[in-house]
């Protein structure tokens, strides 16, 4: 544990513990009353000073400017460390324990940054967003307050993302168009930051039903992107940090710079911006192949049914132009595992559809869901088949409401791509199931875009009536309609 208090407290803690008067401690070479403005707070000795008062307490100078001593301070340094491996391991929980050991017990400034900020990372990956959002706030305002120690670009990028984890697009879109803002101010267009920065930013854009913002963006990352080291990059960018007295900014740069020179870019954040511009494809922005000024951001158009006439579509899709972008965005995410590399073969699938080959969608996500029986034919009578669980595995602290949310998901595009087929049938078996499921999702902007989209899918296999039940559910999942009582169908009591 650290020493109590600052610096003062501390020798007078020790002083007394020795049995010495201020007079004693001082010796001849201070002054007793020069002590006594120390134990007070009101004088804050020099490192000099600091040595010659360790010596005579028997203790470190460390100890009594932080209250740590070096082994100690070693151990606590080694505990944050293990509890940034166990988090890139993906046990956010027990990176958690770790950092809050570490912040509980120690006094260094830095380290405790550090912790706080690896807290903050697994809270978020704990799907503990809130809490997430009232520590990176603190850290934002801290690398405000202080810029010449922390950068002010992790916090507000992390924010961005979170905000828009919740459904706060307009913060999410605020705070990620600062963070754009300052990052080409630093003449900074490649790298980690700016690739996560233009990811949060594609996706809010499309959330908010910007395709225009979207579109001209993609273009910007995807087509218009500078053939640059990100080594360099990142090199001059710190250069002009420096300049501007950004000094927390530039150290982070630098550090980006040299691991850059050291170990390359990692493929995960090129792979998680083809995935978020691939999902804004799939949602009607036009392809980012094509200028402005010839690409349709109408968001209308028709769902092509097998056999049939053309269907209103209840909501943007992309065209097969679009589409087949989007597939080979896709097919350069094959770094992502876990939950991402699961939304990745879900978007792939809802690519062929729009691709007009609907088959191999089907092939897809059956191996997929691991059931090969998933569509299969009603029996005799006329009722559906069982369908067995499905065994979906995206990341281990991705938990079952991450599971079931991805397994809906991923339904939900198998009767899409049935109702492409025109087989009706087979697609209302699909929702049937993923109805079930569904129902079990707790409420929140994740559930109401399921229902949003099981509702579109029963318009087309001409339900009304489940499709309303349906839309009502999405709106009762955001709190925008009260959900109907029911009678309990237990006795609670028992439960």
């Amino acid at each position: 544990m650290p020493g109590p208090g600052n610096v003062g407290e501390r020798v007078r803690n020790l002083r007394l513990t020795r049995r010495l008067s201020q007079a004693q401690l001082a010796g001849h070479d201070l002054s007793d009353s020069y002590i006594s403005l120390i134990e007070s707070g009101k004088r804050t000795p020099t490192p000099t000073v600091l040595r010659m008062l360790a010596e005579r307490l028997g203790c470190t100078p460390e100890y009594l400017a932080e209250g740590v001593e070096p082994e100690q301070r070693a151990h606590l340094e080694v505990r944050e460390r293990h509890a940034h491996l166990a988090l890139l391991a993906g046990d956010p929980a027990t990176a958690e324990a770790g950092f809050d050991d570490v912040i509980d017990r120690s006094d260094d400034p830095d380290l405790t940054s550090r912790a706080r900020w690896g807290r903050a990372r697994a809270l978020e990956e704990l799907g503990r967003t809130g809490q997430a959002i009232t520590l990176f706030e603190e850290l934002r305002e801290q690398a405000e307050r202080d810029p010449g120690r922390a950068s002010w670009l992790p916090p507000v990028i992390a924010l961005a993302r979170c905000y828009h984890a919740v459904g706060d697009l307009g913060q999410a879109i605020a705070l990620g168009e600062r963070a754009l803002d300052r990052l080409r101010g630093l003449g900074l267009d490649v790298g980690v930051e700016h690739a996560e920065v233009g990811r949060i930013l594609l996706l809010a854009y499309v959330d908010r039903s910007d395709p225009e913002r979207a579109h001209a963006l993609g273009r910007r990352l995807l087509v218009s992107a500078p053939d640059e080291s990100p080594a360099d990059a990142y090199q001059r960018a710190s250069i002009r940090a420096l300049e501007g007295g950004a000094i927390g900014d530039s150290l982070h740069l630098a550090d980006k710079a040299l691991a850059a020179r050291t170990e390359g870019t990692p493929p995960q954040s090129r792979a998680r911006l083809d995935l978020a511009a691939a999902k804004a494809l799939l949602r009607g922005v036009p392809p980012f192949s094509v200028p402005p000024s010839i690409a349709d951001t109408g968001m209308g158009g028709t769902f092509a049914v097998a056999g049939s006439a053309e269907l209103a579509r209840p909501r943007a899709e992309g065209t097969p132009e679009a589409a087949a972008e989007a597939f080979e965005l896709l097919r350069q995410t094959t770094s992502l595992d876990g939950v991402e590399g699961t939304e990745a073969t879900i978007a792939k699938a809802r690519a062929l559809v729009l691709m007009g080959d609907p088959a191999q969608a089907i092939a897809g996500l059956e191996e997929f869901l691991e059931t090969g029986m998933a569509l299969a034919a009603p029996t005799a009578d006329g009722s559906p088949t069982a369908v067995p669980e499905p065994v979906v595995t995206p990341r281990p602290d991705a938990g079952l409401p991450a599971r079931t949310h991805k397994t809906v998901l991923a339904r939900l595009v198998l009767a899409r791509a049935r109702i492409a087929q025109g087989d009706r049938t087979a697609a209302q078996v699909v929702l049937g199931i993923a109805a079930e499921q569904l129902a079990g999702l707790a409420p929140g902007r994740t559930a109401a875009g399921l229902f949003r989209e099981q509702g579109e899918l029963f318009e087309l296999v001409g339900d009304p009536d489940s499709a309303a039940a349906a839309y009502r559910r999405g709106l009762e999942a955001v709190g925008l309609c009260s959900a109907r009582s029911q009678a309990a169908d237990r006795d609670l009591g028992r439960v």
